[in-house]
């Protein structure tokens, strides 16, 4: 079954408009894994406007399930933000999900561009794997760079997901949804895993997790917008329960 995890960058941003500490970031996890999450994502940014070092160290002696830390490698040491590689360095979250955002990016809108990056990337990658990270990239479903990214030691891809959810619900639902079935099986054929995660909701996720194989996705926008009406705990639920319900449409 296609794991959840729940992105948990939004309860960071609504705590960070006031100075009182809430709501908490580690009890959102603890809510979010009471209530079927599988795993807890964080992307943490150098303007600290959402998912502080503080936050990431804290989720990470607390959290007995994945923790997935998402970020751009090449990000250096800025203020009280130590580097995204000090921060996995210090914590050795179970996967690294690398994805090329840059500093004044409001959120991630694009894949790696492998024949650009892939040598600086690839280092990273060995160290990450050495410390014992799986390491995802976050790519476009468009990209025929699926074998690159194996080459360069990446155990997954993560496919950017926000064109198949802006098609959904449109004439040309099926032909997005089926380039991400193509992307997903491409990226499968070279030995990679896949995972997915930009914009899905509630709408829109059970089409995407009918995907053969299709090992997790990572959501937190949607998700928390919907916890607003409906209550963090009844939210994950509700998400995690469309992934139950698509499992036997995964096998292959």
């Amino acid at each position: 079954m296609t794991a959840l995890s729940v992105n948990l960058n939004k309860i960071a941003l609504v705590r960070n408009s006031r100075l009182s500490g809430t709501p908490s970031v580690t009890e959102a996890a603890r809510i979010s894994l009471a209530n079927g999450a599988d795993g807890i994502t964080v992307h943490p940014r150098p303007d600290l406007r959402h998912i502080r070092p503080d936050d990431v160290y804290a989720l990470s002696e607390m959290l007995e399930v994945e923790f997935n830390i998402e970020g751009n490698p090449f990000e250096g040491a800025m203020g009280e933000y130590p580097g995204f590689m000090e921060l996995v360095r210090a914590v050795k979250p179970q996967q690294c999900t690398l994805v090329p955002d840059a500093q004044d990016q409001l959120t991630s809108d694009h894949g790696w561009n492998l024949r650009a990056d892939g040598e600086r990337l690839k280092p990273i990658i060995g160290e990450l794997k050495a410390i014992g990270c799986r390491v995802s990239l976050f790519m476009d479903a468009e990209s025929e760079e699926f074998p690159l990214a194996a080459e360069l030691g990446a155990d997954r891809v993560e496919l950017y997901t926000e064109s198949y959810a802006d098609a959904y619900g449109s004439e040309q639902q099926q032909t997005v949804f089926q380039r991400f079935a193509d992307a997903a099986q491409r990226a499968q054929e070279v030995g990679l895993e896949v995972n997915a995660g930009h914009d899905l909701d509630l709408d829109n996720l059970g089409l995407l997790a009918s995907i053969p194989n299709l090992k997790e996705v990572s959501i937190g926008h949607a998700l928390i917008s919907d916890a607003l009406m409906m209550g963090l705990g009844s939210a994950v639920n509700a998400y995690k329960q469309i992934l139950v319900q698509a499992e036997p449409e995964q096998q292959l």
